[in-house]
């Protein structure tokens, strides 16, 4: 897994340049923001279990076909594999948010996530409101804990929900 300062300095060293100004403004910006991440990841590793519990009722209240006979959330099992689900893309917003880096999404999330929901059937909508949902949370809950700028945690969840979307036609 790549973060942020790796991901710059492969990127410089595979076109033979030293930094350029824009370079140092990004690692400024990184480390400027470093501790409200490292608390935002706290937050959200005191609370995951919460956070998964308030999406998945509010994703089944919005769309409450999901968990009715017929419906990808219908059983116990499926029900409780939806919410294993959002756990995972949970930890994984995390651990990017923290990185400042979404190489480890592509790498362990979304590669290959499309093929498998649609070899099980599972509908990619609801995944990616689910996904926004937690966005939310995550985003009150770390305002709450007194970081000021919560723009840092939109990043992983607009990136899954952005990569998922593109590609439901």
């Amino acid at each position: 897994m790549r973060d942020a300062v790796t991901s710059l300095i492969k990127n410089y060293d595979v076109a033979g340049r030293y930094f350029d100004r824009n370079a140092i403004d990004n690692l400024k910006s990184y480390f400027a923001s470093g501790t409200a991440r490292i608390q935002a990841a706290g937050v959200v590793n005191s609370s995951a279990a919460s956070i998964v519990k308030q999406a998945g009722l509010k994703l089944f209240d919005e769309l409450p076909e999901l968990i009715r006979p017929g419906g990808n959330a219908y059983t116990t099992r499926r029900y409780a594999a939806c919410l294993r689900d959002m756990d995972y893309y949970l930890r994984y917003a995390t651990y990017a948010m923290v990185a400042g880096s979404m190489d480890v999404l592509d790498e362990r999330v979304l590669q290959g996530l499309r093929e498998t929901y649609n070899s099980l059937g599972v509908p990619i909508s609801p995944t990616v409101r689910g996904i926004q949902i937690m966005k939310d949370i995550v985003k009150e809950q770390v305002a709450e804990a007194g970081i000021p700028d919560t723009s840092f945690v939109d990043e992983p969840f607009d990136y899954m929900t952005r990569e998922l979307s593109e590609k439901d036609i």
